[in-house]
């Protein structure tokens, strides 16, 4: 694990910004995609030259709408990082994309780039459901690229947004069947949040009531667990084997790079852990990595408690909990000697938490109150 390094990649462009996006994202009309290219492999370089001796085990490609991309620049970015970094035996590409007919015509281009992993962008079954999210492509539309990328790629996966206005858990669980005949290995699935400065907040959308969000949240646990789809992080299910491999690293605490606009990295050395902020703005981030080879907003060392809150934040969303050996490595110290008892020992009474010699890990009924929990614990 130490020695492991995922890598992403932001690509910040989108045909149209959904109404719920609090993403870095941004329309853009025209990209010179020659000069972004050359752009994003300097600041990988950047980053691998901080970072020597280390094996990349994941690249991902998100946004935005990295489907957008030319496949030259993405076959570009993983050659150039498994030069960087080489040793892995199999390195999980993973690009995201909508399921648009324009985009899927591409497909076969991105996979002989290296992308072995395709994750779209679905979001709903229902027409209306889409009109109402922003979407630019149709129920059935979707669906066929579904198929198109399941039959090109070895690994794929789809997400769908739920606890949406108006949505029944009748409708619901009928999404839910139609996602569990349809998926191949992987499956996200996203309660509707409204977050500050999106069109839906200023629309004055409002989020399902906490009761609605739990009844289909538990119903969506036990229809894909019956399916063969069990979660393994609170958002995600997968078949046995085919958990994302990059998300999986960035929640138990891995060390990760963030090439882009925006981008986001964890870098640990000598015990501290390093947090990157790449600057946000497209223009901006293009014309700093211009000039001096890297577009870094901001790279601070986090303190032994932000460290620790963090791990605790990410690694319980995970089904299998904080495992105790890989928060002793992240952390630099110990659960039992980071957890204070008289915040833990309520939550553990009251069937939240379980703490045992494996690590700490949420409940079912904890998973459904995570933001709670964690709030409690850390308070």
């Amino acid at each position: 694990m130490d020695r492991d390094i995922a890598v992403y990649v932001h690509w910040p462009f989108c045909l149209r910004k959904c109404p719920y996006c609090d993403f870095n994202s941004h329309v853009g009309d025209a990209v010179d995609h020659r000069r972004w290219r050359k752009a994003l492999l300097g600041e990988l370089s950047y980053f691998a030259d901080q970072t020597k001796g280390r094996r990349v085990t994941s690249i991902f490609f998100g946004g935005g709408t990295p489907s957008l991309m030319e496949a030259k620049t993405v076959a570009q970015m993983i050659a150039a990082a498994r030069r960087h970094w080489p040793g892995a035996d199999e390195v999980e590409v993973t690009l995201e994309a909508n399921p648009t007919t324009v985009e899927a015509a591409l497909f076969k281009d991105f996979r002989a780039a290296g992308v072995n992993r395709l994750s779209l962008g679905i979001q709903s079954f229902d027409d209306r459901a889409l009109d109402f999210l922003g979407r630019t492509h149709g129920a059935t539309e979707a669906v066929r690229a579904f198929a198109l990328a399941a039959d090109i790629f070895p690994r794929s996966s789809f997400d769908l947004i739920y606890a949406r206005p108006g949505q029944t858990a009748a409708s619901w669980r009928d999404d839910l069947e139609r996602a569990a005949d349809m998926a191949v290995g992987h499956l996200s699935l996203y309660q509707l949040s409204v977050e500050r400065g999106t069109e839906f907040a200023k629309q004055g959308v409002r989020e399902a009531d906490e009761a609605t969000a739990a009844a289909l949240y538990e119903m969506t646990q036990e229809h894909l667990a019956s399916a063969g789809l069990e979660a393994y992080e609170i958002s995600n299910h997968a078949r046995l084997g085919q958990e994302c491999r990059h998300n999986v690293t960035i929640w138990r605490g891995g060390d990760y790079v963030g090439v882009g606009p925006g981008a986001h990295g964890r870098l640990r050395d000598q015990g501290r852990t390093d947090a990157c902020r790449q600057i946000p703005r497209p223009d901006r981030w293009l014309d700093a990595v211009e000039r001096t080879g890297h577009g870094t907003a901001n790279r601070t060392t986090l303190g032994d408690s932000e460290r620790v809150e963090e791990l605790l934040m990410t690694g319980l969303r995970l089904t299998e909990g904080i495992e105790a050996r890989t928060f002793q490595i992240a952390a630099g110290r110990s659960l039992a000697e980071t957890l204070a008892p008289n915040r833990l020992e309520p939550l553990i009474d009251g069937g939240f938490l379980i703490l045992d010699d494996s690590g700490l890990r949420a409940t079912a009924t904890g998973l459904v109150r995570l933001n709670a929990v964690i709030a409690a614990l850390v308070a």
